[in-house]
């Protein structure tokens, strides 16, 4: 596994509670980053927000990254896919 892979929380259907124990376990030692596609996007903002506003004060936002990834469909067409990151940085000590 590359270095750092295991600071990534990839988010997907499952509750939003979910996805914020999996990121609060990485981000009592290091920064975690949340990856999100499609219509999963306002998951991973909610669960940013409520790690930094509800579960570790003094955590903040880091680099946040969007873009848009171009996937070929099973009959040939072309989609549109947009994905985020969103890093979040522990406490300063």
């Amino acid at each position: 596994m590359p270095k750092g892979d295991d600071s990534k929380v990839y988010i997907g259907r499952k509750k939003s509670m979910s996805y914020v124990m999996a990121a609060m376990v990485v981000l009592n030692d290091k920064p975690v980053t949340l990856l999100a596609r499609g219509r999963s996007i306002s998951r991973a903002v909610d669960v940013a927000e409520i790690l930094i506003n509800k579960f570790i004060s003094g955590s903040s936002y880091g680099e946040i990254k969007i873009d848009t990834e171009t996937i070929t469909n099973t009959d040939g067409t072309n989609s549109n896919v947009s994905s985020i990151e969103i890093e979040i940085l522990p406490p300063k000590r």
